[in-house]
């Protein structure tokens, strides 16, 4: 086994194995009271999180710097009919470099935790350990698949994080809208993911096999392909919150700060970009596919963008952020940049989870995740201001900062593709892509600068709150995640970096006269939610949207549209199908044992008659058997 393949099998593993030893943890006491007893109890699960995470970042970058080119080993596991199934490993870089993202998030987020969840005697303390060790299995998900060789094993992985996902978000139990949120990001995935194993199924019979190098060198018919990628991508519009299955993500802000940075970072979200880049080659050879995939990015990425303008929540703005962020990413893939798409992936897992870690700071010592009761923290939280101001401009593409450069090379490749029709889904998917990316460069501007002004500047709104800068614990997991969000976009101008994303298509930084159209929307975006604030600093710039603001505030009503067109109807369904269980099986079931009943209830009453009565009916039952037989003979 050589030492490549030894690291990307401990990549998956390594959190896996925590993750098995903080489950099999017993739980601490209830009510336990803070102090030594307390802290006792938190730190085998604490030592076994941090732990995992950092051997796992240590692992990825040693396996980031030793890997010169693709691997591709395999070993049999199980034969389904003819088909098999193999424990196999697919390395190169650019699953190296998302391997180092994935962990280095995780680690950010174990440690961040260890303060976020600090409270003294309630249900939170008492179930540390396993949400020190959900988050181990999250990270191993994703782990297994950024490394999985066979489509099997990225399939485990995929289903495992829904699995994760669900208890995460549904962690603190005391929050109402825990539960609802994590049923609906389960079962909203759940749709897609129904598709995404469809496809899978495709691939792998058509092939023979379900190995991915076996797949990608099998020669499929077009119909089978565009069939089968279009399967896939309605799991990868459920795990990475493309219209229309969108609408969970925003709700599953009702988990723990940290969860949300590491769902919207580095887990989950990023994992359907990342299997469409690893199977781009059947996407490619399916242009149908890259152009829906376009029309859905790009309605993704304003809808997002549209929605994020007009919350009132801290962290459901960063929520529909996200969700914009993925329409891009989605876009440079259909526009035939997969490199463009990592990058952008890779420098926004840096700012997205600065950003929400940020966010969980300020929540922290507010209290309260409302825009309306911060502002003026800038003075008395100055590392969590300057950290989130990083993480802000990185969001908003200002220069030299890593979103700019990602970003930049997104409308590129999308600028290449509308104006000389280079794309692989044609002139106008580029278009759309470009138009789109263009406008959400704006109002990408305009609500992180709203966002920063309402939270930072101004007058304090709380009063009754003593705004601080986090403890230690929380505090260095953001500094460190800022040097990433505004250096790792000059990575674009090294080689060896544009070498390890494999990129295809075009220079991930190609800086021209056509990077000031974004600086100009950039300008104006940022510009207009200043004036609008600082004609009135005490009103929301949201103020500006009007009517508008309701439909923006509500993702434009598309959880109404699933509402009414599949929810109501899938519990009339059930209710229907309730009753005719009731009626039709279990009452024939009921029916007959009821009848039966009554029957041998006849029966018996008629066995335990009273002598008199009993000879009395032999008698006449003899006297007409006789009757009978003297009838039937005289008839002879």
């Amino acid at each position: 086994m050589s030492r490549s393949v030894l690291l990307g099998a401990l990549l998956p593993a390594v959190p896996f194995g925590v993750a098995l030893v903080g489950l099999l943890l017993p739980p601490s006491p209830r009510g336990l009271p803070s102090g030594a007893l307390a802290a006792r109890s938190r730190a085998v699960p604490i030592a076994l999180g941090v732990a995992g995470a950092a051997v796992s970042l240590v692992v990825s970058v040693w396996l980031l710097a030793t890997l010169t080119g693709p691997v591709d080993a395999a070993v049999r596991w199980v034969d389904l009919g003819g088909l098999t199934v193999r424990l196999g490993l697919r390395l190169d870089p650019a699953a190296a470099l998302v391997a180092v993202a994935v962990s280095a998030v995780a680690l950010a987020v174990q440690v961040y935790s260890v303060a976020y969840l600090k409270r003294d005697g309630d249900d939170v303390d008492h179930r540390y350990a396993p949400y020190a060790a959900q988050i181990s299995l999250f990270t191993a998900a994703m782990l297994l698949v950024v490394v999985a060789g066979d489509l099997i094993m990225l399939l485990v992985g995929w289903e495992v994080m829904g699995l994760c996902s669900y208890l995460l978000i549904a962690h603190d139990r005391r929050l109402p809208e825990a539960p609802a949120a994590a049923m609906k990001a389960f079962l909203v995935t759940r749709v897609g993911d129904v598709g995404f194993l469809l496809g899978i199924a495709l691939l792998g019979v058509g092939a023979g096999s379900f190995r991915i190098a076996d797949v990608l060198a099998h020669d499929y018919s077009t119909g089978t392909l565009t069939a089968a990628g279009l399967l896939l991508l309605a799991g990868v519009a459920g795990k990475s919150a493309q219209f229309p299955l969108h609408t969970w993500l925003p709700d599953a802000m009702a988990g723990p700060t940290p969860i949300s940075a590491l769902i919207h970072a580095a887990t989950m979200v990023a994992a359907g970009i990342y299997v469409v880049t690893r199977l781009y080659p059947l996407f490619l050879a399916a242009p149908v596919t890259l152009a829906v995939l376009g029309v859905l990015a790009a309605v993704t990425l304003l809808l997002g963008a549209l929605a994020a303008t007009a919350q009132d929540d801290l962290k459901r703005v960063l929520a529909w952020s996200t969700v914009s962020q993925l329409g891009y990413m989605a876009g440079a893939l259909a526009v035939g940049s997969p490199a463009a798409a990592l990058f952008h992936l890779l420098t926004h897992a840096a700012f997205k989870a600065l950003l929400f870690l940020g966010a969980g700071a300020v929540i922290h010592t507010i209290g309260s995740t409302l825009l309306p009761a911060m502002g003026g923290l800038r003075r008395s939280m100055p590392v969590t201001f300057w950290s989130m101001l990083v993480g802000l401009g990185a969001l908003a593409g200002v220069p030299p900062l890593s979103g700019f450069w990602s970003k930049d090379g997104i409308l590129v490749v999308a600028e290449e593709a509308a104006l000389h029709g280079g794309g692989p889904a044609g002139a106008r998917v580029g278009w759309l892509v470009w138009l789109a990316g263009l406008l959400g460069v704006g109002i990408t501007a305009w609500y992180a600068t709203r966002l920063l002004l309402l939270t930072f500047a101004g007058e304090t709104r709380s009063p009754a709150a003593h705004p601080h800068d986090p403890p230690p614990a929380m505090r260095w997991p953001i500094v460190l995640l800022a040097v990433p969000a505004a250096l790792l976009g000059l990575a674009g101008f090294a080689g060896p970096f544009v070498r390890r994303l494999s990129n295809p298509a075009a220079d991930l930084v190609a800086l021209g006269p056509g990077v000031l159209l974004p600086l100009a929307l950039l300008a104006a975006g940022a510009g207009g939610a200043w004036l609008a604030w600082r004609r009135d600093p005490a009103t929301d710039p949201a103020a500006a949207l009007g009517r508008l603001r309701p439909l923006f505030a509500a993702g434009f009503r598309l959880d109404d549209v699933q509402d009414l067109l599949v929810v109501r109807p899938c519990r009339a369904l059930a209710r229907g199908v309730r009753r005719g269980d009731e009626a039709v099986v279990d009452g024939a079931v009921e029916g007959t044992g009821r009848a039966t009943l009554r029957i041998g209830g006849g029966l018996g009453a008629l066995h335990r008659a009273g002598l008199p009565r009993a000879a009395a009916a032999v008698l006449a039952g003899a006297l007409l058997i006789g009757l009978a037989a003297a009838v039937l003979g005289g008839a002879a």
